[in-house]
């Protein structure tokens, strides 16, 4: 069996949910991915039909960052800042959604693990409540994250900068 995906997601407390994924590319790459917005444009998109016209990303310790994806005439959006950034091991930030009804903001501690086969990216969501965190898990957060971490695999596997 190949090194890589799919997702891997579990609640390992009431206010958290865990993401873990593996990427067949060298930890630096992976993290470029993560931190420079021509690249971040490329591969987080999600589903079929959506695109991400605007992407910024101060990759460092009180840097911002905003996220918005459109297709037709839905839009979705996020801003977040970056609370630490150790290259090209760590991320931890707070973020949260324009649309977000219930206000929460979460926590997202990123760690990108270097093995062998290549890098294994885990983000450490916290959500300040459990209602929070079981609202967002029914969204089909894990079926976007995948689509958006199969763009990644294909982007990963140009080599580009290897």
């Amino acid at each position: 069996m190949a090194f890589g995906g799919p997702l891997r997601i579990s609640m390992p407390s009431d206010t958290e949910i865990l993401t873990e994924r593996d990427f067949a590319a060298p930890r630096h790459l992976v993290f470029a991915c993560y931190t420079q917005p021509p690249l971040i444009k490329r591969w987080l998109t999600g589903p079929p039909g959506w695109t991400m016209p605007v992407c910024v990303f101060e990759p460092r310790p009180g840097g911002r960052y905003r996220y918005e994806w459109h297709k037709g005439e839905e839009r979705l959006a996020m801003s977040g800042v970056i609370h630490a950034i150790a290259v090209p091991e760590h991320i931890l930030s707070e973020e949260a959604f324009d649309q977000d009804a219930t206000g929460g903001t979460s926590k997202s501690a990123v760690d990108f693990a270097e093995k062998p086969e290549g890098t294994t990216v885990v983000n450490r969501l916290t959500y300040a409540s459990k209602a929070l965190r079981d609202q967002i898990a029914a969204t089909g957060m894990a079926e976007g994250m995948e689509m958006s971490f199969q763009h990644l695999d294909a982007l990963l596997a140009e080599g580009w900068g290897s």
